[in-house]
């Protein structure tokens, strides 16, 4: 499998290799070039290496109280309990 380097320095990484190392929107690459082997080697870094599905996806299911929507707005807005 073969991409081109656009004029810009931009390279498509393919959907097959993006979908396996779960590379999204964001996820921060860092790049290094092996000279003996000529390679281009991208890693993944970071927090947002880690994520998938966007900022918000490792929050899903890490609540411990259940509270309905209308009780959530309440606390955001500051309203005293009814």
């Amino acid at each position: 499998m073969t991409t081109r380097v656009t004029s810009k320095g931009q390279v498509t990484i393919p959907v097959d290799i993006r979908e396996a190392a779960h590379v999204v929107p964001g996820t921060e690459l860092e790049w290094t070039y092996e000279p003996v082997t000529r390679r281009i080697v991208a890693t993944k870094v970071g927090p947002r290496a880690r994520r998938r599905g966007g900022r918000f996806a490792a929050l899903v299911g890490s609540a411990t109280v259940r509270l309905t929507t209308d009780e959530i707005m309440a606390l955001t807005r500051g309203d005293p309990e009814e």
